[in-house]
């Protein structure tokens, strides 16, 4: 487990001026070229940042999103039509380094107002290669591009940030701000309905320091390492079975590790995602008399989502991990 970076209140506020600089803004009180009902109109890369503008946003804003229900957000492609369509948008948010045709689609459109989300907090690498301080192997190396072109930067970001809901809560305060540079005239709105999500994220995160007390292990595994800001957060200890890529069959040797983990480390499940295959999961469960259950990095929402919305989803991953956990 990485060691957790705490962010100081200088830099925090530093890191909302940096979203709100970042994000130029429209002339007049409100955007040019809005939509047609007189909205702002606001396009997010995928569904953590839909949900942040649409909280944010409220009645002010239509928002739109590039990655449709059901779709791996890592995969997404995007067309030439589409990437026209975006350089008439109001405002676009997306994380950088998630999602490269995003990243290239943003660049070719010209958009002016664009939020990059990884700007409002702080990202750190997580190993997913090699050995951990545990001496564990993870698996695909999430600082280079893996099998499926998934590239998370240079210097090996992990850009699942919104898992974490203190590092969320910094982006909804920062897109509030940026939202209201673009929109002074509700300016007002946005920093209220920021703040009033800041506080709803501030609860789940004691409802997960308290639901996560007095457990009989800190290791879980799961098919999709893309716990890392959650786990370090909360002081636990994530093993992805094959790294970034949810569907990559792991080798026989860190299936084999993976076995003498859970038993050495009393891990009870094996953990998959409702967006990718469960077979890798279910394989590893049957070769050591595991459970296996859901644990969802919330990069879409779908009829099978356990929640409707973040909140909802992200109560649903804490049952799960206390179950795991053996939390009491």
């Amino acid at each position: 487990m990485n060691v957790r970076r705490l962010i100081p209140a200088a830099a925090l506020t530093g890191a909302v001026a940096l979203g709100a600089g970042a994000l130029t803004a429209c002339s007049g009180a409100t955007a040019a070229g809005g939509s047609k009902d007189g909205k702002l109109d606001v396009v997010a890369s995928f569904y953590p940042l839909q949900f942040l503008a649409e909280r944010i946003g409220g009645n002010h804003v239509a928002v739109s999103t590039l990655t449709k229900p059901g779709v791996e957000p890592h995969d997404l492609e995007i067309t030439p039509k589409q990437t026209a369509q975006l350089g008439e948008a109001d405002v676009v948010l997306y994380l950088k380094t998630l999602q490269p045709a995003v990243d290239k689609a943003v660049e070719q459109a010209g958009v002016k107002n664009t939020v990059d989300a990884a700007s409002l907090t702080e990202l750190v690498h997580h190993d997913l290669a090699g050995e951990d301080e545990h001496g564990h192997g993870s698996g695909t190396e999430h600082g280079s591009e893996d099998e499926h072109g998934h590239d998370h930067g240079e210097a090996g970001d992990d850009p699942h940030v919104w898992l974490d809901p203190v590092k969320y809560a910094e982006i909804a305060k920062g897109f509030g701000a940026a939202l209201g540079k673009a929109d002074p005239a509700h300016a007002a709105d946005y920093e209220k309905n920021a703040a009033d999500l800041v506080g709803k994220l501030t609860a789940l995160d004691t409802e997960f320091k308290d639901g996560l007390k007095n457990r009989a292990t800190d290791t879980f595994i799961t098919t999709h390492s893309a716990f890392g800001y959650l786990a370090e957060r909360y002081g636990l200890d994530q093993e992805g079975i094959s790294g970034v890529d949810p569907e990559a069959e792991p080798s026989p040797a860190r299936m084999k590790e993976l076995q003498a983990l859970a038993k050495k480390d009393n891990v009870t499940t094996v953990f998959f995602e409702t967006l990718a295959s469960d077979k890798t999961a279910k394989t590893l469960a049957a070769d050591t008399g595991l459970k296996t259950d859901v644990l969802d990095p919330l990069e879409g929402i779908t009829d099978t989502s356990q929640g409707a919305d973040y909140l909802e989803v992200m109560r649903s991953n804490l049952r799960n991990l206390q179950k795991a956990l053996g939390s009491k």
